[in-house]
């Protein structure tokens, strides 16, 4: 959510930003809101005056009375009424136009942080060198994830299908196991050696909560939605970040680092032939999350200790990866800037994002009103707020499958997850005996 007092400050600032965002016509939208915001302002000053005079008239009315002008006395009495009148179709007037102006504000994204590179989509993204990390493994003809799964036995696409449709899974047994294992151990990590305190948040949420994080309305096909009014989480960052909704904190408590183990549900309208084999891209999955309430002084380097812990996971586990820095055309709607973690799949032959750490500033704060109150100040600022994959569960889970298959089609177990697991390797399934 953008403020208007910041837009109304320096209006060229703000259309270049849109314009970077990739926003049809900024310069006009830009000057549309203004408009709004001038007819706003324009009527909340003939309400005062209107109040001004209203107060002034039910004055003089005492006085005429007092001195027996019962004429003067009527002529003010209808003039009150019909400011009474004005000012209350006024008021109406002033809710239905703030929340006009509000919804405009609510549709336009985050403004990109200076040192975010421009272009339309990911083909602009931009690798980090510096946090590039591993080689990848010398595998003779490796096989893709959902391959090796059902060849195990322990991966079920069509009894999943009958059940519940197209992008849901059945795991087993081994592959059940590791899901778990992974889980355990990135929650072990983080709360363990990086400070995150670990949540079990609330899946599903009101509108409030999804219009906060940035879901709603913009995004409402990509969410499910029950009967009786929630919304199903696509990301624990709904229910993590609203935890600090509409509250003044003080800046000492800053900054609080949450993570939780959450199944997440994505309806993936967007998705239409994308990645409609194995577990990529799911309806149904589990994540990993962080997220971090801070300063406006701490966010930037949040932002890097929170991909530095993203990070950690896939090196203790051993898989090659980069990281990227997303254009301003790839960039989700609320981030002002964002890092890609991306992992090395050998059977894709490609690398795949796994994780996602944006900085939304106070984009987020604003929309759920959440602030700090500085040390030794009265008046209170927003929060900054940020968030994470640590990681993306079923994509890692992917990444063991497809780096660490033996020609034999076993999954050997990476040496983070051998006291998790309790075995070595991951081998098919004897059919059971008749």
């Amino acid at each position: 959510m953008h403020d208007i007092r910041v837009i109304r400050n320096d209006p060229d600032s703000f259309a270049k930003g849109l314009a970077r965002r990739g926003v049809a016509d900024a310069a006009k939208v830009t000057e549309e809101l203004l408009e709004r915001d001038r007819e706003l302002r324009a009527l909340l000053t003939r309400l005062q005056d209107a109040q001004a005079r209203r107060n002034e008239a039910s004055k003089l009315i005492g006085r005429a009375k007092a001195e027996k002008k019962e004429s003067d006395a009527q002529s003010l009495m209808a003039e009150v009424a019909g400011l009474k009148d004005e000012i209350q179709k006024g008021e109406e007037n002033e809710r239905a136009w703030q929340a006009q102006l509000r919804e405009r504000l609510a549709e336009l994204p985050n403004l990109p942080a200076d040192d975010v590179p421009d272009g339309a989509d990911e083909s602009a993204n931009v690798e980090v060198d510096a946090r590039a990390w591993g080689t990848h493994p010398g595998l003779n003809a490796p096989k893709e994830h959902f391959d090796l799964g059902e060849a195990l036995g322990l991966m079920d696409f069509e009894r999943a299908t009958k059940v519940s449709g197209a992008r849901f899974v059945y795991l087993k047994s081994g592959l059940a196991r590791l899901e778990r294992a992974l889980g355990n151990f990135m929650l072990d990590l983080h709360t363990g050696e990086f400070g995150y305190t670990e949540v079990a948040p609330p899946l599903m949420v009101r509108d409030g909560a999804a219009f906060g994080t940035g879901q709603l309305p913009k995004f409402a096909e990509d969410l499910f939605h029950t009967t009786n009014g929630f919304w199903l989480i696509p990301t624990a960052e709904v229910s993590l970040t609203n935890y600090v909704r509409e509250e003044i904190l003080d800046e000492a408590q800053l900054p609080l680092r949450f993570t939780a183990w959450t199944p997440c549900f994505r309806a993936e309208a967007g998705a239409a032939g994308r990645d409609t084999r194995g577990m990529i891209r799911m309806h149904q999955f589990n994540k990993v999350e962080l997220v971090s309430i801070t300063t406006p002084e701490q966010s930037i380097a949040e932002h890097e200790r929170m991909v530095d812990c993203a990070q950690e996971v896939l090196k203790r586990l051993d898989i090659a990866h980069r990281v990227v820095t997303l254009s301003t055309g790839d960039m989700g709607f609320t981030a002002k800037k964002t890092y890609d973690i991306e992992v090395w799949l050998p059977g894709q032959n490609r690398y795949r994002e796994i994780s996602s750490c944006s900085n939304c500033g106070d984009f987020q704060a604003r929309r759920m009103d959440a602030r700090y109150r500085p040390k030794g100040e009265k008046s209170t600022r927003f929060v900054h707020t940020l968030n994470g994959s640590g990681l993306a569960v079923g994509r890692t889970l992917v990444a063991i499958l497809e780096n660490y298959q033996e020609a034999d089609g076993s999954i050997r177990i990476p040496d983070a997850l051998i006291p998790y697991m309790g075995m070595r390797k991951i081998e098919k399934v004897s059919p059971p005996s008749p």
